[in-house]
């Protein structure tokens, strides 16, 4: 998502980085991490994130800005040689890619082809918020980076996307009504269905690994006045993210259900393999005494029923777009740590430690 990219919850502009990573647990891993370990680095500078496996647990697929500058574009890595190269048109702005299992294609969606420059920057005198751009498309592509379908083509924000296990289903998020809502269609676009109804943001939604739940995060209104404050957002194409909770639902859409209450901005829920488990990142401080100019991001894990919260990162910046590999042995995600500059955020790999 232009939508899932951020620092501290920052629009995230990845950038390449041409080295394998070295660094050690002892450098990288911080007292309470006690869930990974081996943890590796696979960026080195600039802002790296949304990174995501690949089923043969050997490559991931990411977001990432040209060196010289640009609009976040799509990018294929090798994990064990950290080599990546661009598999996005370069044109327009990219988000929320995703491989389609028993394929070698992707998803992702762009504006290349509303616009091949980038688009401008949202307004933040009113606060911090993510612009919903109109142009966004979802597309289905080839890792040699040919475009072989647009499988979105309605007026307004159609991205967000991924795919669910079996490579037949595609569940993403679309302005398309006037309210951010789920849809899920055929991996071809076909047989639309939508899955939410409430008003407010839905979004961010993954499949669960055995393809039985869809996650998401949700901003619902509770009040009159904060109604009036989306409603006049989502009519600027905007959303303000400081407030989300993690939902589930059955694959299908039935039994959507609150699983955090955590009054926080938590975003980028993961099933574990076992389908009871979710990791996600939030800026929930149980102590009550971030900052909340700058509120810091750490990874947390809760059972799907709302219980059993744990902490799972310790960094005082930022942590998220966390994922587990299909085997559940690694964890990838972005993290602000070692980072050469303030701002930068690169990708981690580490060993899953139940």
């Amino acid at each position: 998502m232009n939508f899932i990219k951020l620092s501290f919850f920052v629009l995230i502009s990845l950038i390449v980085a041409h080295s394998p990573a070295s660094s050690n647990d002892s450098e990288l891993l911080l007292p309470g991490e006690t869930h990974l370990q081996n943890i590796r680095q696979l960026t080195f500078e600039g802002e790296n994130a949304e990174g995501y496996f690949h089923p043969d647990g050997e490559h991931l697929i990411l977001q990432s800005t040209p060196e010289k500058g640009g609009c976040d574009q799509i990018y294929l890595m090798d994990i064990k040689t950290g080599k990546k190269r661009m598999v996005s048109t370069g044109d327009g702005v990219t988000t929320c890619s995703f491989f389609i299992p028993g394929t070698e294609d992707f998803i992702y969606a762009s504006t290349h082809r509303d616009d091949a420059d980038c688009p401008p920057k949202p307004d933040m005198s009113r606060g911090y918020i993510w612009k919903l751009y109109e142009g966004y498309d979802i597309y289905r592509a080839s890792l040699d980076g040919r475009i072989k379908q647009q499988l979105t083509d309605s007026p307004g924000y159609d991205a967000e996307g991924a795919v669910s296990p079996d490579g037949k289903e595609i569940v993403f998020c679309s302005l398309r009504t006037g309210d951010l809502e789920l849809y899920k269609m055929n991996i071809d676009g076909s047989n639309l269905r939508r899955l939410t109804w409430t008003v407010g943001y839905d979004g961010g939604p993954f499949f669960s690994p055995k393809g039985n739940y869809i996650i998401y995060r949700s901003n619902h209104p509770k009040s009159a006045e904060e109604l009036k404050q989306v409603r006049a957002l989502m009519d600027r194409a905007e959303i303000s993210p400081m407030r989300l909770e993690i939902w589930i639902m059955n694959a299908d859409g039935s039994e959507q259900h609150q699983v955090t209450d955590l009054g926080a901005a938590s975003f980028g829920p993961y099933m574990h393999p076992d389908e009871e488990r979710i990791i996600f990142s939030t800026s929930y401080d149980p102590l009550g005494e971030q900052d909340k100019r700058k509120p810091n991001f750490d990874l947390w894990m809760v059972n799907k029923d709302g219980s059993g919260l744990e902490r799972i990162t310790h960094f005082n910046d930022f942590d998220g777009f966390p994922m587990f590999s299909f085997d559940g042995k690694h964890l990838v995600f972005a993290s602000n740590r070692n980072a050469k500059k303030p701002g930068d955020t690169n990708l981690f790999i580490a060993e899953w430690v139940d």
